[in-house]
């Protein structure tokens, strides 16, 4: 029998949005005070890239900005203009 030393595969599915959100802000913060990777003796860490973590928070936010917008397309206005 071989030893996994992994953790097993979290299923984003049973989060919310917002729970979501939060994870994301929380690896954002970690990476803005602790750095993008750093190395200790011959151990290495390399965080999430911030680009991406970046990118699912906006994503995030906007679906759940959706979730309470009942309109048809959301986050859209409609303009009228009247000819002179």
């Amino acid at each position: 029998m071989t030893e996994c030393n992994e953790p097993p595969a979290i299923n984003l599915e049973t989060f919310s949005n917002r729970e979501l959100l939060s994870h994301v802000d929380l690896a954002i913060q970690n990476i803005l005070v602790g750095g993008q990777s750093y190395r200790l003796g011959n151990r290495s860490l390399t965080r999430a890239d911030l680009a991406i973590l970046r990118q699912m928070r906006g994503e995030l936010a906007a679906q759940i900005a959706g979730e309470n917008d009942s309109s048809l397309l959301p986050g859209t206005v409609a303009a009228f203009f009247e000819g002179r």
